[in-house]
């Protein structure tokens, strides 16, 4: 039986029973929550409103093995432990493949290391960074698994995060995230499974080169380079799953070289802006905020020339240094699972259309992103140090001389500059439309205290590696472009389901053998 229940704020979800079995008149052996969500609408009456389901005995849930593989392919790599890989991975495995799986960067716990001492001394690892690296970039943001996506997948995607380590909550929620706290354990949890069944991960690994077979454009082998001590080898391969990631140009670069057919795509660039959380609380909850999680908002404007919009909301977050090559400088969000910090942060993204960077190269959308990034480090000193701005500053024209209540969470030092310089100009008055209009539907956004730190380059892949209807390159056989880097996906969920999709489709390949 199924019910909708209501909880008023701070009182125990231990009353869903005793409401259930007085709504239904029966006594409920076991309660299953299916679904939980703020009712907010109205902030002198705030409620959670509860979807569950009511059992007279436990419901026994036995989960069938998958079936495995006729003809498992000997040789199956996946380049790349983001979620579409690690997801495609531990798919392959239940089926019956055992994949070596490549990662140019190293594991959680090395990331974070190598991390911090970016933050700190200034030293980049180009391989080894918030970008890449196990679980990546996603591993260092907000772990939000909310997706626009309506894949039957994705139920999949969340019980399986939740077998490898996440919250349970996440399988109700009506806004899941993990935090990127938690979301380490988890990525670990899964690397784990993978060399427990036969699966192999070689961290440190760069993919340099896909080697095919002239005869029949099919792919045989793939060169490899240790990052560790500069060694470059070569590995057979009968299948080769590109789950690369949106920064990972010098791939993009290579399978252009090699004649693998990509094609351009539309994305996004703008800046992170940060509020007090607790202002962001009070404008979405009113005074009951402190009884409630840390409010959250996504905004969409078409006031300016260009539609602009909020992605990756972070609550109680940090505005991450996210730079993958020297000399840029880039900035992505992230959030514990707490997000108890005391700042809330979000992209502010203007739409980047084909006409604005198009030069007649597949890869001139990299070259828009590279030159932004560039010209951010320039801004910024020179140092890593992210240029900043007070809202009020930007839309006035002028330079920012320091914060004003908001502080600056970046951790690698910030310069206070004027970003009007950063972009061009339709993308600096979209913002500043977008910002005002913004205020509007969210009350305090266009604080003028609000900080400003650039650049938000990394939205989405800038390219789209073609494939098939059974999702393999239509250049090379073998390959199968997968995720967000691929340009089939966009956040944790949906690059975690194409991993799934992906992986599926070999299995059927090989079963047909």
């Amino acid at each position: 039986m199924r019910e909708q229940i209501k909880l008023k704020l701070g009182e125990s979800e231990t009353l869903l029973r005793p409401r259930v079995e007085k709504k239904c008149k029966c006594k409920c052996a076991y309660l299953k929550i299916l679904k939980k969500s703020l009712d907010a609408r109205d902030k002198n009456n705030i409620f959670w409103l509860y979807t569950v389901e009511a059992y007279a005995s436990k419901p026994e849930i036995r989960p069938q093995p998958l079936s495995k593989v006729k003809h498992p392919p000997k040789y199956a790599l996946v380049a790349g432990t983001g979620p579409a890989g690690l997801f495609c991975a531990v798919r392959l495995v239940e089926r019956g493949i055992l994949p070596i799986v490549l990662e140019r960067g190293g594991t959680v716990d090395e990331r974070a290391a190598q991390n911090e001492n970016f933050f700190k001394n200034k030293m980049l690892d180009e391989n080894c960074n918030v970008q890449f690296g196990e679980g990546g970039a996603g591993t260092f943001s907000d772990g939000k698994l909310n997706t626009q996506t309506n894949s039957p997948l994705n139920k999949e995607v969340l019980e399986t995060f939740v077998r490898f380590g996440a919250p349970e909550e996440i399988l109700y929620l009506n806004k899941p995230h993990i935090g990127s706290d938690r979301l380490r354990g988890v990525v670990k949890n899964m690397r784990a499974y993978l060399l427990e069944n036969g699966g192999k991960v070689l961290f440190h690994t760069l993919l340099t080169d896909v080697v095919s077979d002239s005869e029949n454009n099919r792919i045989k082998a793939v060169k490899c380079r240790d990052l560790k001590n500069g060694d470059v080898f070569e590995l057979p391969a009968e299948v080769l799953v590109l789950a690369i990631g949106h920064s990972s140009r010098d791939t993009f670069s290579m399978l252009k070289e090699r004649g693998v057919k990509m094609e351009p795509r539309q994305f996004a660039v703008g800046m992170r802006i940060e509020h007090l959380q607790e202002k962001i609380g009070f404008s979405q909850y009113g005074e009951n905020y402190k009884k409630l999680p840390a409010a959250d908002y996504k905004l969409v404007s078409h006031a300016g020339a260009r539609t602009a919009f909020t992605f990756c909301m972070c609550p109680g977050g940090y505005v991450m240094p996210a730079s993958s090559e020297k000399g840029g400088v880039v900035t992505n969000g992230m959030s514990d699972y707490a997000r108890d910090g005391q700042n809330a942060n979000s992209a502010l993204l203007v739409q980047i259309d084909f006409c604005d960077y198009d030069r007649g190269d597949v890869l001139d959308g990299v070259r828009f992103q590279r030159e932004l990034e560039q010209r951010a480090f320039r801004l910024g000193g020179e140092t890593y140090a992210a240029p900043v701005q007070r809202l009020a500053d930007f839309i006035a024209g002028k330079k920012s001389r320091g914060a004003g209540e908001v502080l600056p969470t970046y951790a690698a030092g910030v310069t206070y500059t004027d970003l009007n310089a950063l972009f061009p100009q339709y993308v600096n008055e979209s913002l500043k439309a977008a910002v005002c209009d913004m205020d509007k539907r969210l009350r305090g956004f266009a604080d003028g205290d609000a900080l400003l730190t650039g650049a938000e380059t990394r939205f989405s892949s800038p390219v789209r590696i073609l494939r098939s209807e059974n999702l393999e390159s239509v250049s090379l056989e073998g390959v199968f472009p997968c995720g967000e880097g691929s340009g089939y996906s966009g956040g944790i969920t949906s690059s975690a389901a194409d991993g799934l999709r992906v992986a599926e489709k070999i299995a059927e390949k090989y079963n047909e053998h």
